[in-house]
C-alpha cells in the first residue's frame, strides 16, 4: 500500500484574505500532482508575532474552515489545517488549532496545540504564544483513509513523549504542522523531525511557514517529509511551494517486523 503525500510552504502574513488564496492555490497544486494527503502550515491563515492578539477568532465551523472544506471535497483529498486561531469563549486568548478535513470536507479530528513557545533566548524574549494563545489538554490520534495520523503542532516536537504515545495507538503518520523560528530551526528542525520518524518507525510529515511574516517574525521553512528509517523523501526549497513524497507503507510494515 502507498500514499502520496504532499507539504505545503507559505509565508503567511497578517492578511488573512491573501493568505487563505495562497493557500487555495497550493493545495490545488498538489492535487493535480496526485497527493491525497495534503498538509498546510501552522498559522496558514494569519501569522504575526507571538502574543500578538488574533483580529480574527475562529469558530470552528466559521468561514475559514467552511472555506477550506468546499476545497477539500471538490478536490477529493484529505486535507490538514495546520493551524488556526480557534476562539475561546469567556477567554480573550484563542487556542491553536489543527483541523482535520476528510475527502468529503467533513472534520476528522480537532487538535489543540499542548506545548506553547514560550522561550528566553537572546533577541527572542518577544516570542511568548502563551500571552494570546490558551494551550491544549488532549492527545489526537485519527483514522484516514491511509492510516492513523497523531496530530502536534511546531513547539510539540521538541516533546518525544507525546509522538510515542501517538505511535502506541497505531500512529504510522506523524503530523508537525509549523512555523519554526528561523534562529532555532537551523540546528534543530531537521534533526528533530528525523528523530521523531526513527524513535516511532512513522511517517513525518511537516509543512512549515518559511521567510519574513512581518517587522519581528520569520521562519525557517525546508518542509520535510521523512520516512520511518528517517529518511528525508522531500524537502522544501526557501520559497513557497509544494513537496509531494511517495510513502511506502508497506515498507513501513517491514521495518517495524525487522526492528520490533
Amino acid at each position: 500500500m502507498r500514499a502520496l503525500a504532499a507539504a505545503v510552504q507559505m509565508t503567511s502574513t497578517s492578511e488573512v484574505e491573501r493568505n487563505l488564496d495562497a493557500a487555495e492555490a497550493l493545495v490545488e497544486r498538489a492535487a493535480a500532482r496526485g497527493a491525497c494527503f495534503v498538509g498546510l502550515p501552522e498559522n496558514f491563515a494569519f501569522l504575526r508575532s507571538e502574543g500578538q492578539p488574533v483580529p480574527e477568532p475562529q469558530d470552528l465551523d466559521g468561514p475559514w474552515v467552511a472555506r477550506m472544506s468546499a476545497l477539500a471535497r471538490r478536490l477529493r483529498v484529505t486535507l490538514l489545517l495546520g493551524s488556526l486561531p480557534e476562539r475561546v469563549p469567556g477567554d480573550t486568548r484563542v487556542r491553536n488549532t489543527s483541523v482535520l478535513l476528510g475527502p468529503d470536507g467533513e472534520t476528522i479530528a480537532v487538535y489543540r496545540k499542548i506545548h506553547l513557545f514560550d522561550i528566553d533566548l537572546p533577541g527572542m524574549e518577544h516570542l511568548k504564544e502563551s500571552k494570546a494563545v490558551a494551550p491544549g489538554g488532549e492527545l489526537v490520534v485519527a483514522d484516514t483513509e491511509a492510516g492513523r495520523l497523531g496530530l502536534s503542532v511546531c513547539y510539540d516536537l521538541r516533546f518525544p513523549e507525546l509522538y510515542r504515545a501517538h505511535a502506541a495507538r497505531g500512529a504510522r503518520f506523524l503530523a508537525v504542522p509549523s512555523a519554526f523560528a528561523r534562529e532555532t530551526g537551523r540546528d534543530h528542525w531537521e534533526v528533530l523531525l528525523r528523530a521523531r520518524a526513527i524513535e516511532n518507525q512513522a511517517f513525518v510529515l511537516a509543512p512549515a511557514q518559511w521567510g519574513r511574516h512581518g517587522p519581528d517574525r520569520s521562519s525557517h521553512g525546508r518542509s520535510l517529509i521523512v520516512d520511518p528509517w528517517g529518511v528525508i523523501l522531500a524537502q522544501a526549497p526557501d520559497r513557497p511551494c509544494v513537496v509531494i513524497a511517495d510513502c511506502d507503507l508497506d515498507h513501513q510494515d517491514r521495518l517495524r517486523a525487522a526492528l520490533p
